[in-house]
């Protein structure tokens, strides 16, 4: 009786771990936003077009 006490455990805690691991999937599906881009700042624009300049200086 003790081992089948354990088993109906074992069996009982394995389904609630696939039912709490199925609604974190859906929930990571909800919660993904569209991709819109990256966002580049002024900064980042400034180094970008620096690079570039200097790509063309380098030829």
């Amino acid at each position: 009786m003790f081992i089948q006490s354990i088993i109906d455990f074992l069996i009982v805690a394995f389904a609630i771990f696939l039912f709490v691991r199925m609604l974190g999937k859906f929930k990571r599906e909800k919660e993904v936003p569209a991709e819109e881009g990256p966002t580049i700042d002024s900064k980042e624009q400034l180094l970008i077009e620096i690079r570039d300049l200097l790509k063309e200086q380098n030829k």
